[in-house]
């Protein structure tokens, strides 16, 4: 799918994960990530995006993804918001709202961890374990089967596949995606290697507000979510009359996280999901609790990604 700007540029860009081809585009989609090509951000961003042509920006930090989107607003974010093991990414929910920006979309992808090593490696040559500490967490129950590998804390999945691969690391290994293993030449000694199979990790699409509708309009986006933060009184009984009020328009909460607020003692921000089947009835439920709630913000309307759970 093509944007609305019209300069022409020759891309590096994949087909598929391991696969690079060249195309001449017009308009190609830009997208931040946190982590590298192979990383489970490359994944999501690949599989939202599916069938259009689009350039990473890798970055380092969530803050650098939020900080490209600041440089360049025609830059569309990808971020990880919780996992159904490690729970939410608190800090990310803060990094959105101070940003400005707008969640256009959601993906729910299956996390599916593998440990690789260099082609001529095996397992008795395995002496160290390198990833994302949160990935590590997920794989503890198989690591605590090869207690005698050290296990060694990585800023990123894949990048500790790509380190091992460039550097030729004999008897280090990587947990990563079955991607990056590909991409970066690695065996892949066992997969599957997560403690909990029925691990996702929800990722958030956020773009500045000038072309939310667009990104909305050419995906025939279904609006039926939203996401919305507040504060609320200290006095007795606040929140749940805003709970009442969502009750009684048949709104349906899907999520809350309650963030302290720094320097007022006792105070909390109120970062909210919710579901809806009548736009109108919707509209209607955030007019009543506007009254009642302090600093309401929507941060995105957008499609429910329903597939995947």
């Amino acid at each position: 799918m093509i944007d609305d700007y019209f300069c022409i540029v020759l891309y590096e860009t994949r087909s598929d994960i391991g696969k690079r081809v060249f195309l001449l585009v017009i308009g190609m989609k830009k997208i931040a990530i946190q982590g590298v090509l192979g990383s489970y951000h490359d994944i999501a961003a690949h599989e939202f995006f599916e069938n259009e042509d689009i350039e990473l920006i890798c970055c380092s930090t969530f803050e650098d993804v939020f900080r490209a989107m600041a440089e360049d607003s025609s830059v569309i974010g990808m971020l990880a918001i919780e996992n159904t093991i490690a729970g939410s990414l608190l800090h990310n929910y803060e990094l959105l709202r101070q940003s400005g920006v707008e969640i256009v979309g959601e993906h729910k992808l299956r996390i599916s961890h593998c440990m690789v090593c260099l082609p001529q490696d095996d397992w008795q040559d395995i002496k160290e374990v390198h990833s994302h500490p949160i990935a590590l967490m997920q794989c503890r129950q198989f690591l605590s089967q090869h207690a005698q590998i050290k296990v060694v804390e990585a800023e990123d999945t894949a990048l500790s596949a790509e380190m091992i691969s460039k550097q030729v690391l004999r008897g280090h290994a990587a947990i990563c995606s079955a991607a990056a293993a590909k991409m970066y030449g690695m065996k892949v000694l066992q997969e599957g290697i997560e403690t909990n199979k029925h691990n996702f990790t929800r990722f958030l699409v956020v773009a500045d507000a000038w072309q939310a509708d667009d990104i909305r309009r050419q995906r025939r986006t279904e609006v039926d979510k939203s996401s919305m933060v507040f504060t609320l009184p200290h006095e007795e009984g606040s929140l749940s009359q805003v709970l009442s009020i969502l009750s009684f328009y048949r709104i349906n909460l899907t999520k809350i996280q309650s963030l302290p607020i720094i320097g007022r003692e006792w105070e909390y921000q109120f970062y909210v999901d919710v579901v809806f089947d009548d736009l109108l009835r919707y509209k209607q439920s955030i007019v009543a609790i506007g009254p009642l709630t302090k600093e309401l913000k929507i941060l995105g309307e957008y499609e429910d990604a329903k597939s995947g759970l």
